[in-house]
């Protein structure tokens, strides 16, 4: 048995990737399992605080995924109890799931990110629905990628290569934000790096090269086996390599992540690597694209959840 003590795993919640994160959480719970650690898995409802207060655990692992596990809310509560958990602080994980603030930091910080705006839902009721979208089109030339502003799973996500095609896009991207981030879409090879941080300083696992069938890798190219090509490692040299991971531990650190993050990005064709987002809480299900790259790096995941969690409970 494992000398951790009893772990927590955290999954469920109310938000639109409830049943991705409870796979996450099964997941996560089996290799802790198979490593000797007591583990129970908790969901996100009114019994949750009462079952940690009561029986506080030695260290937790948030695999809630959505806003309820990733914009700071959860990990403030647990931080408030003074209880360990793999993941970033509540400030952290608040910047870095607003995409718009998320591609503020690490522009700043000198990384490549596609020019975008961010527009709330009001401000098409509030200026005309026409006259907004012909100010887009205009500064931001087509093609464009409409995202929720605060989300995951690219639910709600949409490339739009028409003028025509805009308009729907806007309207399901709304069916899960109040604001639509509006982006250049660059074209290349859709790439995924995953950083883990085990007490030793934050290092990028192997780059995750990702090839959906339909083109986007939207919701079901992403949890439905057989919809999308993986490569692990990516397809790319050794220069583009070393230059993707550089830009997810810069992100990493330029938003003050600790723990476990995912960086997604796009790398040209002049060999750029463009900032998309990062994720504080990736998916850790059979298709995700942690495990993927942690099993291309040898690495056992009982063992790295293990250490993630050790790291913490030390802490």
């Amino acid at each position: 048995m494992s000398d951790l003590g009893r772990v927590v795993v955290l999954a469920g919640g109310l938000s639109h990737e409830r049943d991705v994160s409870i796979r996450s959480g099964r997941r996560v719970a089996e290799a802790l399992r198979g490593v000797g650690v007591e583990v129970q898995v908790c969901d996100i409802d009114a019994g949750l605080l009462p079952t940690l207060i009561a029986d506080r655990p030695d260290a937790i692992f948030p695999t809630v995924h959505g806003a309820t596990g990733e914009d700071g809310a959860i990990q403030g509560i647990l931080a408030l109890l003074d209880l360990p958990y793999v993941g970033s602080s509540p400030a952290s994980c608040r910047r870095a799931f607003d995409k718009p603030s998320a591609k503020d930091a690490v522009r700043t910080a000198g990384m490549a990110t596609p020019d975008w705006v961010a527009i709330p839902k009001t401000t098409f009721r509030d200026l005309g629905t026409q006259a907004v979208l012909d100010v887009i089109t205009a500064a931001l030339p087509l093609p464009l990628f409409v995202k929720p502003a605060r989300g995951g799973s690219s639910l709600g996500a949409a490339a739009v290569h028409s003028r025509e095609e805009l308009p729907a896009a806007m309207v399901a991207c709304f069916a899960y934000d109040e604001t639509a981030l509006i982006e250049r879409h660059v074209v290349g090879r859709e790439v995924s790096i995953s950083v883990v941080d085990t007490g030793e300083g934050p290092r990028a696992l192997p780059a995750v090269e990702i090839v959906a069938d339909s083109g986007i890798y939207d919701y079901a190219a992403r949890y439905t086996a057989g919809m999308t090509e993986f490569f692990t490692p990516a397809r790319l040299s050794t220069a583009e390599t070393e230059a993707v991971k550089e830009v997810a531990i810069r992100a990493h650190n330029a938003l003050g992540l600790s723990c476990i993050s995912r960086t997604d990005l796009i790398l040209d064709a002049d060999g750029t690597a463009w900032f998309l987002e990062v994720n504080v809480a990736p998916g850790l299900t059979e298709t995700s694209l942690l495990p993927l790259a942690a099993s291309a790096a040898n690495l056992d995941l009982g063992v790295l959840y293990r250490d993630l969690l050790q790291a913490v409970a030390v802490r």
